[in-house]
């Protein structure tokens, strides 16, 4: 039986659990989650009532989500059920027979063309359900079909529980260095442009004058500089743009780099992106384009680990695996490696009468 069978089966499963109680209710609006964590930043993975969705790829099946059905992703990431930082994903089947299953990116603007932090959750969540057989060691491997292309996954599982695992991102590669841009009421604003998954605009503390730290006391600050400085970037810049798919040639975020709290520890960040949403975890997506970075400047060297701290103190380790050509880019294949948790199981419900219904966004 393939893994996407394995994640059917568990589907069934799971509604057939929940429907007893809830099917006097609404038993046709029955949607199953399972809720996780990564490095603080919450996955809501959608087990069942999602739409059916049509299509062959992972991009198609995305697009009819986001054409036809967008109400559901509000539903579910909108409160009540969610709040502005909440980010989720549904599984679907692979784009071939070499691929484990594909995954679609929900957040509370639409839908991410890569998600680290996610990859991470949902390579931990299936080795825990037994989606496929597990082994001691670091090489329990799962194909992923994200948005962006094929992800490969490294689970480590000690004494039969899993305690991290590693994935190698699709090839990144930077745009531009050293770029500057004038802001109104911010003044020059220099940053990078790299793509790991998603474009993103990397602002370096130290090099601007923006008076604020990557702490929890300026997180309304960092939303207020990170969309700013993404709209500037994203109206004046022409160069995001990817080599083979349209669907992936935009600014996905802003993030800002400064030293450690821990001296151990390479640098932090915070992200910014998509409608002002602010990353808790390290970003995974964004540390594989700060790897493109990093070796561009020559500062690591393949097989150099860092270890990138987040707005909340948890920690992401970034490498570079290989270096590669990319379409005309000078590209690496970044590793990036963090740990997911469980933390709890719900059942959801739509009623017919709900004047709120798919819900709304307050910060």
């Amino acid at each position: 039986m393939s893994v996407y069978q394995q994640i059917e089966l568990f589907r069934e499963q799971l509604a057939n659990s929940a429907r007893p109680t809830l099917s006097r209710i609404a038993s046709t609006n029955l949607i199953s989650t399972i809720e996780m964590h990564t490095g603080g930043e919450p996955l809501r993975v959608i087990m069942n009532g999602a739409p059916e969705l049509n299509g062959n790829t992972v991009l198609e099946r995305r697009a009819d989500l986001r054409d036809k059905h967008d109400c559901f992703r509000k539903l579910l990431m909108f409160e009540p059920r969610g709040h502005a930082d909440m980010y989720g994903c549904i599984l679907v089947p692979a784009d071939d027979d070499t691929g484990d299953f594909g995954i679609i990116f929900l957040h509370n603007e639409g839908y991410s063309t890569m998600c680290g932090h996610a990859i991470i959750a949902i390579s931990t969540l299936a080795w825990k359900m037994g989606w496929k057989t597990p082994q001691e060691g670091d090489n329990n491997v799962l194909h992923i079909d994200a948005p962006c292309g094929r992800i490969t996954s490294f689970t480590e599982i000690k004494n039969g529980e899993v305690t991290q695992v590693r994935f190698h991102c699709v090839p990144s590669f930077v745009i531009a260095l050293d770029q500057e841009i004038q802001i109104p009421g911010v003044g020059t604003v220099c940053y990078d442009l790299a793509f790991g998954g998603a474009f993103y605009a990397y602002v370096d503390l130290a090099k601007n004058n923006l008076n604020f730290s990557v702490t929890p006391e300026y997180y309304q600050t960092a939303i207020r500089f990170g969309s700013i400085i993404k709209q500037a970037v994203s109206e004046t810049n022409r160069n995001i743009v990817h080599p083979f798919e349209s669907e992936l040639s935009f600014l996905y975020g802003t993030i800002f780099i400064e030293a450690p709290q821990d001296r151990h520890n390479h640098s932090r960040n915070v992200c910014v992106f998509a409608d002002g949403e602010v990353d808790r975890c390290p970003t995974g997506s964004g540390v594989s384009g700060r790897m493109a970075i990093h070796f561009a400047r020559g500062e690591v060297a393949i097989g150099q680990q860092i270890c990138v701290e987040s707005i909340i103190n948890t920690c992401f380790n970034g490498s570079v695996v290989e270096q590669r050509q990319f379409a005309g880019h000078d590209a690496v294949i970044p590793a990036v490696q963090g740990s997911a948790y469980l933390v709890g199981q719900n059942n959801f419900l739509l009623e017919a009468n709900d004047p709120i219904k798919t819900g709304f966004l307050l910060r």
